[in-house]
């Protein structure tokens, strides 16, 4: 955006000294130019005559001091009519009602006249594309749906929660990680029950994996199998909640969890 400028020449009253040569200065915009050395009748050998130029600028683009304008909303664009090149516009009511071609001067009337915005749907359709609107009560609907649709979207999210023990789990434990794994299929989240294997521990491979069938079976029918890993060192069952059986309360949300969780206890 180019600035506004304005320049005010006018020239310094001659001293009977030797004035520094300024070739510019950037302070308030004063830049000295053309010293110019004169004789005179009086008694100094010279006198030094110094023309300036005051430049004021105004707007501009991006320089040290420039003015940056605003960026622009998704809002002022719906609502600048005068981006509009067309002369012609498709008009919409405010009750869904096509009006048809219109031009865009009887378009921003007729808004006017029914004290509704004009805003811009289609800016890339020949003709555009207006609707005559309160624009506020718009963008009030559109929040609303959104903050339910992400209410939605939290109570039907399936986290995964982790639970660990060893194959040789002592009954206590066992008993901690299936009541665990219970409530975790009741609220409707995954569970991983995995199994850890160090060292010599993956000679008894074959109890690890039978635990974990024994835990899928206790279970009962509160999840299926969703994923299974019985090759790598740390084997491991993926349940999901069977969801014919298990109906998460929409009263009660869920807190805010990391995505895995973990139950560990020493064996």
């Amino acid at each position: 955006m180019a600035g506004l400028t304005t320049s005010t020449s006018f020239t310094l009253t001659p001293i009977p000294t030797k004035l520094p040569s300024f070739n510019s200065s950037s302070l308030f915009g004063i830049r000295f130019h053309n010293p110019q050395l004169r004789s005179c009748s009086c008694s100094c050998s010279s006198l030094v005559y110094y023309a300036a130029t005051v430049t004021a600028r105004y707007g501009g683009g991006g320089g040290r001091g420039g003015f940056r304008p605003p960026p622009r909303t998704e809002e002022d664009e719906a609502l600048d009519i005068s981006s509009i090149r067309s002369d012609k516009v498709r008009l919409i009511d405010d009750k869904q009602n096509m009006l048809g071609i219109v031009s865009k001067i009887e378009a921003i009337q007729r808004a006017e006249d029914a004290s509704l915005d004009l805003v811009i749907l289609s800016p890339e359709a020949e003709p555009p594309v207006v609707k005559m609107m309160d624009y506020n009560k718009y963008k009030y609907e559109l929040q609303k749906k959104k903050k339910e649709q992400q209410k939605k979207n939290a109570a039907n999210r399936m986290d995964l929660k982790e639970l660990k023990m060893g194959y040789n789990i002592d009954s206590h434990d066992y008993s901690v990680r299936l009541k665990a794994a219970q409530k975790f299929l009741k609220e409707g989240d995954k569970v991983k029950v995995i199994v850890n294997l160090k060292g010599r521990e993956n000679e008894f491979r074959n109890n690890a994996i039978e635990l974990l069938r024994r835990f899928q079976t206790d279970v009962g029918e509160l999840a299926t199998e969703e994923n299974k890993n019985f090759r790598d060192r740390n084997v491991f069952i993926i349940l999901v909640p069977n969801k014919a059986l298990v109906q998460k309360a929409p009263e009660q949300p869920k807190k805010k969890e990391k995505p895995a969780t973990e139950v560990s206890a020493s064996v």
